[in-house]
């Protein structure tokens, strides 16, 4: 019996002994921890607690006015609209329906499919990676030094010279004389002799099969395969699923708890997630080889299969605050280092992207991203100095990718309506009271009386 218990007590000192090493590892340890964030542990969620009555502001209605005309002028369903100034969220709402048929009005926590603005996601993804010291933007992808080594055969050698920055700023080179295979995988289960839909790898795998069009570091060509490969680099360094590592490590240290990745019917929506509306009724064959035809934007393309190229749904505040997450200035605290900030942006020759952006313009501080594909439209515009809004819509345009630009010229036009933008207020921290507000105002005008 007492051996027993002496058996007993070394086993505790053990389990005590073995957890105080690894806490004290932890604590001091000089390298760079994985920070790895809990939902629970983040209070305030913008999307359950704002509401399109909040910003019902004299000061915007004529801005309002100028938006419903233009979604009417081209048929466009619901939409959503953030504002941010001096990482203040001072404005945000939604606009028309989120679900026609349904009755269902358009509220400023409606999240949306946000199509290639979802690269952005995946970029600031790599650039934690790059500040947690697991990655660096040189390193090899391809071939025996690369991150992805189950990629043992791709037709031109010159793929085991791509980088992960090459695949940010879309130099990896790839061809695209196939078309973009991300938005035709149907085609490749038919060129494969496939019986099921490609994996990630079997679609890189594809891609890799052809030449590439230059080596990587060339002229920039925009790659959806290529932040697909960028998707699976994630997953290979950091030893979690695409959207797990995101949301733990990037989004909800963020502030963004309602961000995941889409998926492709409307049965399968999200709470919250607005209906999709393409430009035509046009139907394709199915994405998953089962020949059936839908729509493009349910079933016609594998959505969900985009991944970090194109796949993450979102509303606009949580976006905007994400925008705030990494724009280097104090007052929102950033998730990423000031040096990834800096290099997200930094743009050497004249036609490449910028990493994870779209575009950068030095001229007035101004950093665009943008995405479109049936049934959605995304619009980012954070100004370094004034005022950033992202604007999404559930509607999308026969124009395709061209429309984006009439998006950004209507909002800049729509916002010069607004005479007074508040001053007063942080959606980021705080829900305003607009009967709280309405009672300041009259007693401040009592006093002047």
């Amino acid at each position: 019996m007492v051996g027993i218990m002496k058996r007993q007590i070394i086993l505790v000192v053990l389990v005590l002994l073995i957890g105080g090493v690894i806490y004290l590892e932890r604590i001091l340890s000089t390298d760079k921890v994985v920070e790895v964030a809990k939902e629970e542990d983040y209070g305030y969620r913008l999307n359950d607690s704002l509401c399109n009555a909040i910003s019902d502001l004299p000061t915007t209605e004529t801005m309002e006015r100028y938006i419903k005309r233009w979604m009417a002028r081209y048929n466009i369903k619901g939409a959503s609209l953030a504002v941010m100034r001096d990482e203040h969220l001072i404005y945000c709402k939604g606009f028309g329906w989120a679900d026609k048929e349904c009755e269902r009005e358009a509220e400023v926590g409606d999240i949306y499919r946000i199509a290639s603005a979802s690269k952005l996601v995946t970029a600031v993804g790599v650039m934690k990676l790059c500040d947690q010291g697991k990655l660096r933007l040189d390193d090899k992808v391809f071939g025996e030094q690369g991150i992805l080594k189950q990629f043992t055969e791709y037709r031109d050698k010159r793929v085991a010279n791509i980088t992960v920055r090459h695949l940010l700023n879309h130099t990896a080179g790839f061809s695209r004389q196939k078309g973009d295979l991300m938005f035709r995988v149907a085609d490749v289960m038919e060129w494969e002799n496939m019986d099921t839909t490609p994996t990630a790898d079997e679609l890189i795998a594809c891609q890799l099969a052809m030449r590439l069009r230059c080596a990587p570091g060339g002229s920039a060509q925009y790659s959806n395969v290529g932040y697909l490969v960028l998707s699976r680099v994630i997953e290979q360094v950091s030893g979690m699923g695409y959207e797990e590592y995101l949301q733990t490590n990037v989004l909800w240290p963020a502030g963004c708890y309602d961000m995941h990745i889409a998926r492709n019917y409307y049965e399968q929506r999200y709470p919250g997630e607005v209906k999709y509306y393409g430009h035509d009724e046009e139907r394709i064959v199915s994405y998953d080889g089962s020949g059936e035809l839908r729509l493009r934007e349910y079933g016609g393309n594998n959505i969900r299969g985009l991944q970090g190229a194109g796949a993450w749904v979102a509303s606009s505040v949580e976006l905007m605050r994400l925008v705030a997450s990494i724009d280097g200035k104090p007052g929102v605290p950033d998730i990423i280092s000031p040096e990834s900030v800096a290099e997200m942006k930094r743009i050497t020759r004249k036609g490449d992207y910028a990493l994870g952006w779209a575009k950068y313009h030095a001229n007035v501080g101004s950093l665009v991203r943008t995405g479109t594909m049936s049934g959605t439209c995304a619009y980012i515009d954070h100004r370094e100095n004034g005022i950033s809004y992202v604007f999404l819509t559930n509607t999308s345009h026969y124009r395709g990718a061209g429309f984006t630009n009439s998006i950004g010229q209507m909002i800049r036009n729509a916002m010069t309506r607004v005479t007074d933008w508040p001053t007063d207020r942080d959606m980021f921290v705080e829900v305003p009271h607009p009967e709280k507000e309405q009672a300041d105002t009259t007693a401040m005008a009592d006093d002047v009386s």
